[in-house]
Order: structure tokens, then C-alpha cells, then sequence
């Protein structure tokens, strides 16, 4: 599963750490988590996210 960067603020969502404050459990792939999901850091939509390359 691939990590999904947010474009506003940096964030990196990992699936294998999933966002557990969020009730997103890990192992959950970006594209499985509702869609009323926000960036935990900055509250941007999922929209806002792209692939992370970075590593």
C-alpha cells in the first residue's frame, strides 16, 4: 500500500499506522477511508492529497 501526502501542510499518511485518533484503523488503504475524512494536522479534505514519492 502506498503513503498519500498532503499538499497543504506535508502530512504523510501511512497505511500501515492507518490515523487511530481519526478511527481510521491501521492497515486501511488510503482509498478505503471515508470519504469525509480530514487531514488530521490541518483539516484539508482528501481531496488536497496526492501519492508520496518521498521516502
Amino acid at each position: 500500500m502506498k503513503k498519500w501526502v498532503c499538499v497543504p501542510c506535508g502530512y504523510v499518511y501511512d497505511p500501515e499506522v492507518g490515523d487511530p485518533d481519526s478511527g481510521v484503523a491501521p492497515g486501511t488503504a488510503f482509498e478505503d477511508i471515508p470519504d469525509d475524512w480530514v487531514c488530521p494536522v490541518c483539516g484539508v479534505d482528501k481531496t488536497l492529497f496526492e501519492p508520496y514519492s518521498g521516502e
